[in-house]
């Protein structure tokens, strides 16, 4: 009898893995949709670059803000609910985007996509916590990793060729797929958390606490905490223009563009799995990190002068795997020099991340104005900048930064 409860109990977990896998799938598939089309609907509407960058930036503000209120939220209410709120928000942010016909429903689907579909990802590790135990929750959450990854290989591509006829067809699509997932958690997935497990109320919402992000910056993982915002901006300066660089310098569809942007996914996908580990090994974190953000620095420079099609792609993919390196390398050494919990401080790395998301587009959309180079050049020497930085306060040793200010004051 034992053994027919293990095996269910085994097939049950994994049934919840895959429809979780699922909806990870189809909000990182919309992720993926968005910037081959985006240059084309907003050109389509009388906006250029400066627009394009404050779109990118709107959703990444707000899930910075927002993730960790649903994450809270959810610790109170139980997971099933707010995952089903994750996906109605990004399914009405798609359809409210395919049926975009002025600026401001650019603007306002992408609002929606960050405050509510924000909760899918937060949530979803969150149940594979509540329903796994401490052996089986690596694989479960490796799952979750595989499905978005899977989901931003294809984004891209499907949202360029499907574009070719219309470009709303995409969005149209991705919102059916988020109808047929939350079909599937409101039928089939059970709630984790038991209405006795839930934290009380009266206790406060967690939400993003600027000042503490601040002193991060002063403590032993400062530097790297700084080295991680700067790849995120300066990757933002890539990915929130390149549509718009290659309408206007090449006079590239959606088709193309969505092409080369799943080359960039499948390269870093590829390339975390193949590289980081063997070459951190090797050489360790902190001259990984060096190498990265100096082949990084250059690999901006080689897109400028690429101007052929296949050229674009090898120098892409240049660029991509130089970037793929430094952040699981800039983590790995954040974990080593942590002097406080683990999982606080890879949230700091996270909210880091995601302000490095929130300035990059906003600045690359603007210079992108002043001439459609400038977000690579400006992209190059702030990588450059970083590996002088490097240079002087990263070691595989030891990192040195200012003491925590509390501490010299207290």
């Amino acid at each position: 009898m034992t053994f027919h409860v293990s095996r269910f109990t085994l097939a049950n977990n994994r049934q919840k893995t895959l429809i979780l896998s699922f909806a990870l799938v189809v909000v990182m598939l919309g992720v993926g949709i968005v910037y081959p089309i985006f240059p084309f609907f907003i050109t389509e509407l009388g906006a250029s670059g400066t627009e394009l960058g404050l779109l990118a930036a709107t959703s990444a503000l707000l899930e910075f803000v927002f993730a960790p209120i649903w994450g809270s939220v959810s610790d109170r209410t139980g997971r099933k609910p707010i995952l089903m709120v994750g996906m109605v928000g990004y399914g009405l942010s798609m359809l409210l985007f395919g049926l975009a016909t002025q600026l401001w429903m650019l603007f306002a689907s992408r609002a929606l996509s960050g405050i509510l579909s924000s909760a899918t990802l937060t949530t979803a590790m969150a149940y594979v916590g509540d329903t796994t135990s401490e052996e089986e929750r690596g694989g479960g959450i490796g799952l979750l990793e595989a499905a978005m990854a899977l989901g931003v290989i294809l984004g891209p591509g499907m949202g360029g060729w499907l574009a070719g006829d219309s470009l709303s067809t995409p969005f149209f699509i991705a919102a059916g797929m988020s109808l047929v997932s939350l079909l599937l958690i409101f039928i089939l997935l059970p709630e984790s958390l038991p209405a006795e497990a839930r934290q009380q109320i009266e206790g406060k919402v967690s939400t993003v606490q600027l000042s503490e992000l601040w002193r991060a910056l002063f403590s032993p993982i400062g530097v790297l905490l700084f080295m991680v915002a700067l790849f995120s901006f300066a990757l933002t300066n890539f990915e929130a223009v390149f549509g718009l660089y290659a309408l206007e310098k090449f006079g590239y569809g959606p088709e193309r563009v969505g092409t080369i942007l799943m080359v960039v996914a499948i390269v870093s996908t590829v390339g975390k799995a193949a590289l980081t580990g063997p070459t951190i090994k090797r050489w360790g974190e902190a001259t990984v990190i060096k190498a990265s953000l100096l082949a990084g620095s250059v690999g901006f420079a080689v897109l400028l002068l690429a101007n052929t099609y296949v050229t674009i792609l090898l120098a892409t993919g240049f660029f991509i795997l130089s970037k793929t390196l430094l952040r699981p390398s800039a983590l790995s050494l954040i974990s080593k020099r942590a002097t406080g919990g683990q999982g606080a401080a890879m949230g700091l790395s996270n909210s880091f991340m995601s302000l490095g998301r929130i300035a990059g587009p906003i600045w690359a959309g603007a210079v992108f104005d002043v001439n459609y180079n400038y977000p690579y050049l400006s992209g190059s020497a702030i990588l450059f900048i970083g590996f002088l930085i490097s240079l002087a306060w990263v070691s595989q040793g030891r990192v040195t930064t200012y003491p925590p200010a509390s501490r010299e004051t207290g």
